[in-house]
């Protein structure tokens, strides 16, 4: 006999439902055949991690907008009730032993980056609000740092060095973290085939590897475009309007043509990026031929961009999938 077993995770707890076959709850017992979801979350990858050998399915889902009464209780039956039924909406893919320190070294990675932006955006204003102009990126470099606090006063000088030093610092951990992430990739044979991808360099592939983990999840292109922010959706609203008789009936209304809203926004980034370098920097690669077309035949060149990193999309999951360069 089959349990189905909801689990919502907290820091220091974890509320569990126990539901049979029959969708009567259970307070007790959960014989060999378990079949268990959780919420995604911070935690999710790690109980995903230690709970997989115990269990004959576990699926990780993603919850919306959460309705109508809440506790822990309710949540972790209605978990158990949504797998016994099969309603589940929107499960997550979850292989955490799979590229593991990789994801860790991207995460970080990503953090760094994040965090020297916003240190070089303060640097620019503390200069700013003292009427110093900061063209470039001259104000960042240790060459002239002295020329750009000598026309602050007094009073703001220290302040700015210690923000120069801040970034100093995390410039420093910015590349450590690039190295290390560059030299796990390289450990991976299908790290050296992504690299000849068009606008792909080491970290995006780096990037790459552990959020797709693999490309056999998706069937076909669009299924990968949908997952990366690329697919082309339809959008309408007051489709239906109030006859005088009292009835409905469907509009003819304008519909909007965009992407789609549910994806991944790293991997999003990761290929408009890589379109941007092949639009700027790789004047003789054929997308970048095709750019110019598409360009020239009057398309704007945000949705020319969109269109070769779509290209780039899907040569990257043909080439993931065949091993060919």
């Amino acid at each position: 006999m089959e349990r189905y077993i909801g689990l919502d995770p907290h820091g220091r707890s974890c509320t569990f439902g126990v539901i049979g076959p029959s969708g009567r709850k259970l307070r007790h017992g959960s014989p060999p055949a378990r079949r268990r979801w959780m919420e995604e979350g911070t935690q999710s990858a790690w109980l995903y991690e230690i709970l997989s050998p115990h269990v004959e399915e576990i699926v990780v889902a993603g919850i919306g907008e959460s309705r109508g009464q809440k506790s822990d209780r309710l949540d972790a039956f209605q978990r158990a009730e949504e797998l016994r039924t099969g309603t589940i909406k929107k499960p997550v893919f979850k292989a955490p032993r799979l590229y593991g320190r990789l994801r860790e070294l991207g995460r970080v990675h990503s953090m760094l980056v994040r965090d020297v932006v916003r240190v070089q955006a303060r640097l620019k204003a503390t200069y700013r609000a003292r009427g110093v102009g900061t063209p470039g990126k001259s104000v960042y470099g240790p060459r002239v740092r002295e020329q750009w606090l000598r026309q602050l006063p007094v009073s703001a000088r220290w302040a700015t060095e210690k923000l120069h030093e801040e970034y100093d610092r995390l410039l420093e951990l910015k590349r450590e973290a690039e190295r290390e992430l560059v030299a796990e990739s390289r450990k991976h044979r299908v790290s050296r085939i992504l690299f000849t991808a068009p606008g792909l360099g080491p970290i995006r592939v780096a990037r790459l590897l552990p959020i797709v983990v693999t490309p056999h999840r998706f069937r076909t292109r669009r299924q990968f475009w949908a997952y990366c922010g690329l697919g082309i959706v339809m959008r309408s609203s007051s489709d239906w309007v109030q006859t005088p008789n009292g009835g409905w009936i469907r509009a003819q209304v304008a519909r909007t043509r965009g992407l789609n809203r549910n994806h991944n926004s790293n991997l999003k980034n990761i290929f408009k990026t890589a379109a941007t370098t092949v639009v700027t920097r790789l004047p003789t690669d054929p997308l970048y031929k095709h750019y110019v077309q598409l360009t020239s035949a009057g398309t704007k060149p945000n949705l020319a961009k969109l269109t070769i990193a779509r290209r780039i999309a899907a040569i990257v999951l043909r080439m993931w999938k065949d091993e060919e360069e």
